[in-house]
């Protein structure tokens, strides 16, 4: 089973980042872009653009993020067990951490699912280190009045996916199960090719609001898949929800930002079938992010944006990064 799949121009190593040991594939030379992947995925999101960014004169660096397969404390085995290690102040104190041990004092910082929500807030919270963020899926919402996860459960109930979450081992045990039907099922379900997805039948999990696909879509291998797989052998799905189990504890550690905007240079894209922006819509976005260059939604397209449409993805973030000059 393929830990690291071969990549051309693509480079692996370990760098100490506050109290992490980060694992972080890289490409190329030039301004520093960090790419931010979503769940349950890992640096391997960004096969795509790695090579895309390199070619146009970046430094692209993909890391696995706390909590997720090769990264982690020195020892692997100690990697943070609370749920309280991974709150936004320890995400993106993560990105401002790599970009030390890179010697960089700015980046653009892009990221995808929860990996934009770090993004967003990595500009948020020190603007004077992020020269712009381009996030994929997740549009920036400037924090509300009430805890989320109470407000979801309050309107969606039980059967919504971030509240299944909550609860510590019961989705950890269900993906752990069988790891390779849990990322065809998750992977094709919110994709493009999918006919849908629905909330969580009573008594049933979180794979049982997706489905299987009868064949791969295009734009995923059995090699993909096999890589998902070994990334997530060793490390499992616990550390990865403690994200989800964060969001009130967030929401209460960001009230200095309450209703902020952010206020770097930002790209927004997203799949019109991405049943994402069903919820968290983009409408507005450019108020709370004034200095948004575009909004790009892509007919057709899902939730794995860079991966369903890599090319178009590469081109609209290169078209960025080169704008900031």
């Amino acid at each position: 089973m393929t830990l690291r799949p071969e990549l051309p121009g693509v480079t692996h190593r370990f760098i100490r980042a506050g109290a992490l040991r980060m694992h972080v594939a890289e490409a190329g030379q030039g301004p520093l872009v960090i790419l931010l992947h979503g769940f349950p995925e890992s640096w391997y999101s960004w096969r795509h653009q790695l090579s895309a960014l390199a070619a146009a004169g970046f430094h692209a660096v993909a890391p696995d993020q706390r909590g997720y397969c090769e990264t982690g404390p020195p020892r692997l085995a100690d990697r943070p067990a609370q749920i309280g290690d991974y709150t936004m102040l320890h995400l993106t104190g993560d990105v401002f951490a790599l970009m030390d041990a890179l010697g960089e004092e700015r980046a653009v910082v892009a990221g995808h699912d929860w990996g934009a929500p770090v993004a967003w807030h990595a500009g948020l919270f020190r603007p004077d280190r992020i020269r712009g963020v381009v996030a994929l899926s997740v549009p920036y919402r400037p924090r509300g009045s009430a805890p989320p996860i109470a407000t979801l459960r309050s309107t969606l109930g039980e059967s919504f996916y971030m509240v299944y979450f909550q609860e510590p081992g019961v989705a950890d045990a269900e993906l752990a199960r069988d790891p390779a039907a849990t990322f065809r099922n998750v992977l094709f379900s919110i994709s493009g090719d999918s006919p849908g997805v629905t909330l969580i039948p009573p008594g049933g999990g979180f794979l049982d609001a997706g489905s299987e696909p009868a064949e791969l879509p295009g734009w995923l291998t059995r090699a993909d898949i096999d890589a998902y797989v070994g990334q997530y052998a060793e490390a499992g799905f616990t550390g990865p929800l403690n994200w989800y189990r964060n969001m009130d504890r967030n929401w209460e550690l960001t009230g200095a930002w309450h209703h902020a905007p952010v206020l770097v240079p930002a790209l927004f894209m997203a799949g019109d079938r991405d049943p994402v922006i069903g919820f968290v819509r983009p409408d507005g976005l450019a108020d709370a992010v004034p200095r948004l260059t575009k909004s790009i939604i892509l007919p057709g397209c899902g939730h794995w944006t860079q991966q369903e449409r890599p090319a178009e993805v590469s081109e609209a973030m290169i078209g960025f990064l080169r704008g900031l000059g």
